[in-house]
């Protein structure tokens, strides 16, 4: 199992290349920032996008349908943590 601290670096860096956000590197997204709103500035369609970029990366689904899934974007945090839970019932 990688640590925590890659899986958070390639979540960024995941975000970075799907969104293609310039100017931003992984070091200047905080782990505990929000990615929507007043943190990373994201939006409804970076979030679809996004989701499927992950899904590619890292083979974990979100359901369009899950009220969860605000709480699992919330950040770099919450997307590492439900990436390493979804990973462990694999």
């Amino acid at each position: 199992m990688e640590s925590n601290d890659a899986l958070k670096r390639e979540i960024k860096e995941t975000i970075i290349s799907t969104l293609q956000l310039e100017d931003i590197t992984p070091e200047s997204i905080v782990d505990s920032e929000p990615l929507f709103g007043d943190g990373l500035g994201l939006d409804s369609i970076d979030a679809l996008e996004l989701g499927v970029g992950l899904k590619k990366k890292f083979g974990v689904k979100f359901s369009s349908e899950s009220s969860d899934n605000k709480k699992h974007f919330a950040s770099v945090d919450a997307l590492a943590e439900y990436i390493s839970q979804a990973k462990e019932r694999e």
